[in-house]
Parts: structure tokens; sequence; C-alpha cells
């Protein structure tokens, strides 16, 4: 596996729109599967109003990791951001996210929050020199093999 760079990373992170969510449930590890898009230094994603994954990344550093592989080739990469996750809660900021057109990993925008995680860490890696999306633009698949 080969290291990527940032730049490469925040390409890739850019170019999947599913991404994990890793966070901190009550004292356990837990992990979200949640659409989300970049925007500067921020990832954005949904979470449903008042559920457990808005309530319990609030404040909170978590870790965001978004891949694709394709399964042919079996090359792919995936990328790793670690940063603070916050409640998008000002109008002003709402607004500007507006045109993100993002919705909770079930398709609702209704009876949802905007979270962002501004990115503090980014570290990726790829195999076989594959530094772009899946061949086809696939949906994202983990890397790991059952």
């Amino acid at each position: 596996m080969d290291s990527l760079s940032e730049a490469q990373c925040r390409r890739l992170l850019a170019s999947t729109p599913v991404g994990r969510v890793v966070y901190t449930d009550q004292a356990l590890p837990a992990i979200a599967v949640v659409n989300h898009r970049v925007r500067g230094d921020d990832i954005v994603f949904r979470a449903d109003d008042g559920g457990r994954l808005a309530a319990a990344v609030h404040h909170s550093v978590v870790a965001f990791e978004a891949d694709a592989v394709d399964p042919e080739t079996a090359e792919g990469w995936t990328v790793v951001a670690v940063g603070e996750a916050l409640r998008v809660e000002s109008t002003a900021e709402l607004e500007s996210l507006a045109d993100l057109g993002l919705r909770t990993w079930f398709g609702s925008a209704a009876g949802s929050e905007l979270v962002r995680i501004r990115i503090q860490l980014l570290t990726g890696r790829a195999t076989g020199g594959h530094t772009g999306p899946a061949a086809g633009h696939r949906a994202a698949v983990p890397l790991v093999s059952g």
C-alpha cells in the first residue's frame, strides 16, 4: 500500500458520496454510514435530529473514513480524517450549506440536522498505485474482505 498526499486524500474524499463516521456512543465504539460532502476543511453530513449519532458526536473528536475498491482488480484506496464534530446551528451557516443537497443515509433531509467535522488530521493509503475513484465510479465498497 502506498501513502497518499493530503491533496490526493482531499480529492478522493470528495469523489465518493458515502463514508463512515467512527464515534463513541455511551463509552462504546460505533460506526454510522452517512452521505457526505466536503466543503473547504469540513466534512458535512446529515444525522437524524435527536438521534444517537447527532447526540454522541456534538463537540466530540471523531474519525471519518471513505474508500473505494475495484472488485475486479482489488485496487482501491482508503482515506481517514480526524476532527471535532459540531452541529451546524447558525442560520447563516445553514444557508451556506443548503446547496449541498444532503440527505440522511435513509434518504431524507426532513427531521435531520447538519453536522460538520473540521478536518484536523488526514491520511490515506492506496493499493496498486490506485489514486482515483474506483472504475466506473462504483459505490464505495469496504476494503476489508469477508
